[in-house]
């Protein structure tokens, strides 16, 4: 009898899973959140939210950031994103240089489609205008925007038109991945690129097969935003870092301590922060208050090479170990000699090691260069006045990363 009541027990918990994982059932979601008008999420209750921030400690004990950045230019909310727009199109009134209507059937079909559309019937007959070009229409539909408001449109070819030019694009509706239409686009084209060609020479600037239509697109259905319907806001980094995400949840405990009386904000992982928004104010103004806190944000540190154009950037915060490198008949030898700082008398100083590096270049047939510092970046400035090419250096950052010597991340594009 016990054993039956204990697996009768096991296979109730096992058909309720999200009951037990959040501590509310499906029917229970949805009557809190017609209770509650949508103010709360209906994946939580008030007891679920409660336990969010049960964990909101004090100050952090972390060292002093590098760049001292305002809330907005480093986090978004996660509500305010915006949304990818797609349509396919006409450009019209091109001056010869269009889609070949051989080479491109599907224009040809576009062509007769609109002009049925229009009442104009185009049966046995054979279109051959040159003044047409099939394209793709894309937009970023932003967060927040109403219905009537005007967005920018990027235009490029589809078929083997050869410039977009003069031409206008046809309205032209705009769709989400969910296939609905959100918005239409018409109006004139700007192309920045040029083509010119003669019997024994072409020139060509820029790209002139795209372009855009500035305010080109009507939105004619707004996407629903709840940032008004929540008590919870989301923050997103757009660099997830750990210690930035705790030191913006402490600069907004902070300033929430002394604006409502109360820690608001508590971090749940590299990239996300939690904020309960008080009572008695708008989620915008609590948002617009928020996002212009200055905070001192960290970086780890990150060599970026693009060996494509011998483009190198080093972080603030890479260094090296000791290591010799030899390149060709460039020998570069990197010494680390760490002194000591004593404070001055009766201070409140402190004795510490400071870090001293020697970095020395030699080769053969030109002259010593001694180089002295504590970080990469004064070993990629060394190699540069010896004459050390891009494709040199980033061989020898490959070389000093492969022996563990470079403390950072290395990022080959």
């Amino acid at each position: 009898m016990i054993r039956a009541a204990i697996l009768a027990l096991a296979a109730l918990i096992a058909l309720q899973p999200a009951a037990w994982a959040d501590g509310l059932s499906k029917k229970a979601k949805g009557e809190l959140e017609a209770r509650g008008g949508g103010m709360v999420d209906a994946e939580y209750d008030p007891e679920t939210v409660a336990r969010l921030f049960e964990e909101i400690g004090g100050p952090s004990n972390l060292p002093p950031g590098r760049t001292a950045s305002r809330i907005k230019d480093i986090a978004m909310v996660q509500s305010a994103r915006d949304n990818q727009l797609i349509g396919y199109g006409l450009v019209i009134g091109l001056q010869g240089t269009g889609d070949g209507l051989r080479n491109s059937p599907f224009t040809e079909q576009s062509i007769r489609a609109m002009l049925q559309n229009l009442g104009i019937a185009t049966e046995g007959g054979q279109a051959r205008a040159k003044n047409v070009a099939a394209v793709i229409v894309t937009a970023n539909l932003p967060a927040f925007v109403q219905s009537g408001s005007r967005i920018d449109v990027t235009v490029s070819s589809l078929g083997d038109a050869t410039s977009l030019a003069g031409g206008t694009l046809v309205m032209t509706p705009l769709r989400a991945p969910d296939g609905e239409i959100y918005a239409v686009a018409q109006g004139p084209m700007f192309v920045s690129g040029f083509s010119a060609q003669g019997e024994a020479e072409s020139l060509t600037q820029g790209v002139p097969t795209a372009g855009r239509v500035p305010n080109g697109a009507i939105v004619e259905r707004e996407i629903p935003a709840k940032l008004k319907d929540s008590n919870i806001v989301t923050l997103q980094l757009r660099n997830a870092d750990f210690t930035t995400a705790v030191k913006i949840t402490d600069v907004i405990n902070g300033y929430a301590a002394n604006r409502f009386g109360k820690r608001v904000a508590a971090e749940q992982d590299a990239r996300t922060i939690t904020i309960r928004k008080p009572d008695k104010i708008s989620a915008a103004r609590f948002i617009a208050e928020l996002e212009n806190l200055i905070v001192e944000t960290d970086m780890p540190a990150k060599v970026v090479v693009d060996e494509k154009t011998g483009t190198i950037v080093i972080g603030q915060d890479v260094k090296i170990s000791r290591v010799a490198v030899s390149y060709g008949k460039l020998t570069v030898r990197i010494s680390e000699m760490p002194e000591v700082s004593q404070p001055a008398p009766f201070s409140k100083g402190e004795t510490e090691e400071v870090p001293f590096t020697v970095i020395e270049a030699n080769q053969e047939g030109t002259n010593v260069a001694l180089v002295e510092g504590p970080n990469l970046e004064t070993l990629v400035n060394g190699l540069n006045r010896i004459g050390v090419k891009p494709d040199g250096i980033i061989a020898i950052l490959q070389g000093i990363k492969s022996a563990g010597a470079l403390q950072a991340e290395l990022v080959l594009q």
